[in-house]
C-alpha cells in the first residue's frame, strides 16, 4: 500500500471514530499497522505542577487494552515519571521521541523508563501534545516500532501528516460527548436535541439538518442557508467556513478530505457558535450519487441544560459562588466562559474550583460534575 493510500485509510477511520467512540480502537489499530507501531495511548489532563488531574487515559495495542499493565503504570510509575512534566511543556503538535524526554542519567536509572515503559512497550515510542479547550492538554503516544530497529523515515512522515487529524478527531469527540451524542450514527445524530447537526452532500449543499441547527438557520443567528449551501453570517467567518467545508468534501484524484473546527460570531448574543466539520467515509461505490459527504456539528452554548445553582450549593455544602461555578461547569461551560458569564476573573473561577474539589473530596472536574448532576437528578418537592 502506498503512503497516500495508507494516509487516506487512516483519515477515514479517524473521522469515523470521531462520530462513534466504539470505532476508536479499530482506527488506532489501523494506524499502528500503517506506521509499524506496537501500541498507542491517548490521555487528556489539565492543571500544572502538583495540581495535575488526569481526566481520560486509554492504552491500546491492536485495538485491545491490557488493564492490569495500564493500572500498574498509572499507579506506580506515572506519578514519578520524569518525562510527564516535560511532555506538558512541549509545543502544540510537535512529535518527539521518548528517549529525548529523559536525561542520559535517567535513561539508565529511571524506574519509570526502565520498568514502567518497558511494561507498556514504549521505551522507543513517540509522543505528541496538543492544546485542548479550557487549558486541557491532549497527549497521543505511539509504542515501540515493530521489529525494534528504530523509526524509519516513511512511517515518521505518515505520523506527522496524521497528527492534526488525531487532534481534530479528539476535539469532535469531546464536543459530541458534551452533547451526549457519542456512539450515534450520522442519521441518529439528527435526533439529538443537544447539538446541531447539518448533513452536506459532496457538493457542499445541505441535505438535512436537525431541529437545533434548523432553529439557528431560521434565525440567521451566526449561520444561514444560502442557495442550499451553509454559510456564516459575517464575511470573515463565511470565507473560513467555506474553506473548511471545501476541504472536508471528497475530490477526484485521491485528495483526502480533512476535518476542521472553528467558531462563528452570532448576531443575537455575545457567545460564539462552535463548529466541527467532519468528512464522512466510504467515498467509493456511490457512482456520484447524492449522499452525505460531510457533517457539520454546531455547538450552541445557549442550549446547554440549566442547573439550579442554589440547590447544588445547599445540597453539597458549598458557598453560593462555589455552587454557581459548579453548576455552570456541569452545564458544559469552560473557565473563560464562566468568567464571562459571572464577571469573575478566570483565576477566581479556578480558585472556586479548587475549593469545591477540596470540600467534596473530588479529584478532578469529571468527579465534581458527576456529583453536581447527581444532585440535579434528585426528586424535587
Amino acid at each position: 500500500m502506498s503512503p497516500d493510500d495508507a494516509f487516506e485509510r487512516c483519515l477515514e477511520a479517524l473521522y469515523g471514530a470521531a462520530l462513534d467512540d466504539a470505532r476508536w480502537p479499530a482506527a488506532t489499530a489501523l494506524i499502528e499497522e500503517a506506521v509499524g507501531a506496537g501500541g498507542n495511548a491517548l490521555q487528556v489532563a489539565e492543571g500544572f505542577g502538583d495540581d495535575v488531574r488526569l481526566h481520560f487515559a486509554r492504552f491500546l495495542r491492536k485495538g485491545e487494552t491490557s488493564e492490569d499493565l495500564v493500572r500498574e503504570y498509572l499507579m506506580h510509575y506515572r506519578p514519578h515519571d520524569e518525562m510527564i512534566p516535560r511532555i506538558r511543556r512541549l509545543p502544540h503538535g510537535r512529535l518527539v521521541h521518548v528517549h529525548d524526554l529523559y536525561t542520559e542519567g535517567e535513561l539508565k536509572t529511571s524506574p519509570a523508563y526502565n520498568d514502567g515503559l518497558r511494561l507498556l512497550g514504549g521505551q522507543n515510542g513517540l509522543h505528541a501534545r496538543f492544546d485542548g479547550p479550557d487549558g486541557l492538554r491532549i497527549t497521543w503516544s505511539l509504542g515501540d516500532p515493530v521489529g525494534g530497529d528504530g523509526w524509519e523515515t516513511a512511517p515518521l512522515r505518515l505520523i506527522e501528516r496524521l497528527l492534526p487529524h488525531v487532534h481534530r478527531s479528539v476535539m469532535i469527540r469531546q464536543a459530541l460527548a458534551a452533547a451526549d451524542a457519542l456512539g450515534a450514527s450520522g442519521s441518529g445524530l439528527l435526533e439529538s436535541d443537544r447539538i446541531g447537526v447539518v448533513q452536506l452532500d459532496r457538493g457542499g449543499r445541505v441535505l438535512e439538518a436537525n431541529e437545533p441547527a434548523l432553529d439557528i438557520l431560521r434565525r440567521g443567528d451566526g449561520l444561514v442557508e444560502s442557495d442550499g449551501a451553509l454559510d456564516a453570517w459575517l464575511p470573515a467567518d463565511r470565507r473560513r467556513l467555506r474553506r473548511l467545508i471545501r476541504r472536508a468534501l471528497p475530490e477526484l484524484w485521491g485528495v483526502a478530505p480533512v476535518g476542521s473546527s472553528m467558531t462563528v460570531q452570532r448576531s443575537s448574543i455575545r457567545s460564539r457558535l462552535g463548529l466541527h466539520v467532519s468528512p464522512v467515509g466510504n467515498r467509493e461505490g456511490d457512482f456520484g450519487g447524492r449522499r452525505v459527504a460531510a457533517l457539520v456539528f454546531v455547538v450552541d452554548p445557549a442550549r446547554r441544560q440549566r442547573i439550579d445553582a442554589q440547590r447544588v450549593a445547599v445540597t453539597l455544602g458549598l458557598t453560593p459562588s462555589e455552587g454557581r461555578m459548579a453548576a455552570l461547569l456541569a452545564e458544559g461551560l469552560r473557565v473563560r466562559e464562566i468568567a464571562a458569564a459571572t464577571e469573575w476573573s478566570e483565576d477566581y473561577v479556578r480558585w472556586l474550583t479548587k475549593q469545591a474539589y477540596r470540600k467534596l473530596g473530588a479529584t478532578g472536574q469529571v468527579e465534581l460534575v458527576r456529583q453536581v448532576l447527581a444532585v440535579d437528578g434528585l426528586p424535587r418537592r
